[in-house]
């Protein structure tokens, strides 16, 4: 039997959900092959298509300045409210590749319209892997004709494992979702390992439902649950040049989400603990991760709890210790300071429910409790500034040997 999809602690299933062993939502079919952009001749491109011509989408892309080609080109050349295919390549990122990287992602985006029909603004194109070397654009065509030839309701597999690079593990979901209204799917697929951090993720995630949604309340669905999910990671700190999430819904289901509407909330709700899930995945797989941790800050103002938390989830200090299991608090507290200068903190920490500091110094506390509570799979660290109102949080991985090897060796 298979491992739940609500694993975590952190993220509980909602009532109104449940899990199913795989398949895409009603109306859209995907596809995954290999085109030769791996080495290994392993998956790599997948190629995901709703059927419904009324199908809408919202869509969240990277904030970093170097933007990869097929990001430029969504925003400059999609039309992200009804986008009804996509195009996803892993095994090279077509990011810093000037004029040629963007006609090659032209180029894909012409062929995947010609090959299924679709209107060239409704075609989406993501990429992932090296940044830098132009992309082999006749492989990436030759695939898409062969990836139409198997596109399937139950494709998701095969897209799922194209679209990953230094992933350990596939990442995707089904989900049965009952609204007042009725029951509509959710299905999801997301690669990601390193190269994360909060202010989105080297990421790339697709989620489809066969709700009909306006494309409006799609955008406002989309937006809030990827500030509570994909934003809130952390592995290594780096902001991606190719980070994309895209949700489609298809109507497929008959059932109308009414904006501001019970149906709205409970979808909503899915949504979010879908993506929250999706996102400790990939911090889960972390390139070598034994561990993830939680981040909680409290008090202190919006932007003070903020850099604190990141400070916390991106220290090497704190993500070592998490690493090996060592219970050593110190490093939380060092990092605090380093991102709130020149003023006092009489900061509390606790660990795994612990506490080990109050006002700045050192509590008696259980030493063997807490050496026992840092070896789980999963621990929490919560940071109390002074004053009030603020509260966030920010899930990280640990840094492990095997993080260095596969980025010292990543082009080579």
């Amino acid at each position: 039997m298979s491992a739940p999809f609500f694993a975590s602690r952190w993220v509980p299933r909602p009532g109104h959900v449940a899990e199913q062993p795989g398949g895409l939502a009603a109306g859209f079919r995907a596809a995954g092959v290999a085109c030769g952009l791996k080495r290994d001749g392993a998956l790599d491109l997948g190629v995901l298509v709703a059927d419904p011509p009324e199908t809408t989408s919202a869509a969240r892309f990277t904030r970093s300045g170097v933007a990869a080609a097929p990001v430029e080109l969504c925003r400059a050349r999609c039309d992200l409210a009804h986008l009804r295919v996509v195009v996803a390549n892993s095994g090279n990122a077509n990011a810093a590749t000037g004029v040629p990287g963007l006609e090659a992602a032209g180029a894909t985006q012409l062929a995947a319209a010609r090959a299924t029909g679709a209107d060239p603004a409704g075609v989406g194109i993501a990429s992932t892997g090296v940044i830098g070397v132009q992309l082999p654009v006749d492989r990436v065509l030759d695939g898409l004709a062969a990836a139409q030839e198997q596109l399937r309701p139950d494709g998701d597999g095969d897209f799922a494992e194209a679209i990953r690079t230094t992933d350990a593990f596939a990442k995707r979901a089904s989900l049965r979702v009952t609204l007042p209204s009725g029951e509509v799917q959710l299905s999801a697929q997301a690669k990601g390992a390193g190269m994360i951090s909060p202010n989105f993720a080297t990421m790339l995630c697709f989620v489809q439902t066969d709700a009909a949604l306006d494309p409006e309340t799609a955008d406002l669905l989309l937006g809030v649950t990827v500030k509570r999910s994909f934003d809130r990671i952390s592995v290594d700190g780096q902001l991606s040049t190719n980070d994309t999430a895209i949700l489609m819904a298809s109507g497929a289901s008959g059932i109308r989400v009414a904006p501001e509407s019970p149906d709205e909330l409970a979808l909503g709700e899915a949504l979010d603990a879908l993506l929250r899930q999706l996102a400790l995945l990939i911090v889960r797989d972390g390139e070598g991760a034994r561990r993830i941790g939680r981040v909680v800050v409290e008090g202190g103002d919006a932007d003070e709890a903020e850099r604190a938390a990141r400070a916390v989830a991106n220290s090497p200090l704190v993500k070592t210790a998490l690493h090996g299991g060592d219970p050593n608090w110190g490093r939380v507290a060092q990092a605090v300071g380093g991102a709130l200068l020149d003023r006092p903190l009489p900061l509390d920490v606790a660990i795994e429910g612990i506490q080990v500091c109050a006002d700045g110094a050192q509590l008696r506390y259980d030493e063997a409790a807490l050496a026992a509570a840092v070896e789980r799979e999963e621990v929490e660290y919560v940071v109390r500034l002074p004053g009030d109102g603020a509260q966030t949080e920010v899930f990280f991985s640990d840094l492990s040997h095997e993080y260095v090897s596969i980025n010292a060796d990543y082009t080579s």
